[in-house]
């Protein structure tokens, strides 16, 4: 039996193969692929800036039906509606055991070290196929993985609903922290040059500022922001939250450059600023409450998926990617 898979084999490259489908092993299930979400990080990996080894399915946002259970499964059931969490921690390392498995240096990454969801089918560790009530639907659910960034995030801050952040970059996870914090009580604030993001943030609440580091400084400090969030991943938007952080606040790094950025030491231990990196999620915690969000109608990310595509028209759809210009983009699978 083969399958359709998306393949990255070079920079702006995707080939489409055919390829045996995967068996599951113990304790894994098969999970039949719908829809996968497309994200910042295979962004980079497509742009040539993040090198690869070898072809790689890459994609690692997925939704789908399981259909095929390993030995050991008995809590699980065929036709099961799942949402993949594509980073599996070790378990047994120093960083595991203190529960920091997010940082584990032997975690499995998903479409990244080994192949991901631009296929029709992967088996993963039951442990992490999040099952979707039916309150959660098909495209939702497709989004839970970025959502659980953001809420990590928010969480990692310790800042209180009610008070006041600046987000600086509104792509998917930029996106998707501002609505959560706008419907969980925060106050927000957001920098985004793109005018047609800024505009869809705006729309739900947010308000929107921009200028040098030394105008943002003062704008926040009126504003009495105590939380700036770097969602762009660049070198600059890491260098313009330190410079522009206002006193006694807490800077969150969520974006993912490896180009140096810099700061004022002076600045940050004169006036208490404190900066915090935030990777992926905490297993299990985070996809739990992102997903009891949805349910209970909290949240919704529905409007914030802008274009989907085939399996067929995966380069495309990452080359509309790199433009800039979507919010979220899902390739449906089947």
């Amino acid at each position: 039996m083969m399958m359709k898979a998306g393949f990255f084999e070079k920079a702006h490259h995707i080939e489409i193969k055919n390829v045996a489908i995967p068996e599951p092993g113990p304790g894994e299930v098969r999970i039949a692929l719908k829809k996968v979400g497309v994200c910042g990080s295979d962004l980079s990996i497509y742009a040539g800036k993040r090198k690869m080894n070898q072809a790689t399915i890459i994609g690692h946002e997925g939704f789908g039906l399981i259909d095929s259970l390993g030995s050991g499964v008995t809590n699980r059931h065929l036709g099961e509606r799942v949402a993949v969490e594509p980073n599996i921690p070790c378990g047994t390392c120093r960083f595991c055991n203190e529960g920091r498995g997010n940082i584990c240096p032997d975690k499995r990454v998903i479409g990244v070290l080994e192949d991901g969801c631009f296929a029709e089918y992967i088996c993963l560790p039951e442990a992490f196929c999040w099952s979707i009530p039916d309150e959660i639907t098909d495209l939702q659910a497709t989004v839970i993985e970025p959502l659980a960034v953001g809420f990590h995030a928010l969480k990692k801050s310790s800042i209180a609903p009610g008070q006041t952040i600046a987000v600086i970059g509104l792509g998917a996870i930029g996106m998707l922290l501002t609505h959560l914090a706008l419907q969980l009580g925060y106050k927000v604030i957001v920098t985004e040059p793109n005018a047609g993001k800024t505009e869809v943030a705006v729309a739900m609440g947010a308000r929107s500022t921009s200028g040098s580091a030394e105008e943002l400084n003062f704008i926040w400090e009126k504003e009495e922001v105590v939380g700036v969030f770097e969602c762009a991943g660049s070198e600059n938007s890491a260098t313009l939250a330190c410079h522009a952080a206002p006193r006694g606040s807490v800077i969150v790094l969520l974006g993912i450059s490896e180009i140096p950025a810099n700061f004022i030491p002076l600045k940050i231990t004169r006036e208490g600023i404190t900066i915090i990196p935030s990777i992926i999620y905490d297993h299990p915690h985070d996809f739990e409450q992102v997903i009891d969000l949805l349910v209970n109608g909290v949240i919704d990310p529905t409007p914030f998926i802008t274009s989907i595509y085939t399996l067929d028209d995966l380069q495309t759809a990452l080359d509309q990617g790199l433009k800039g210009n979507d919010i979220k983009i899902v390739v449906e699978i089947t």
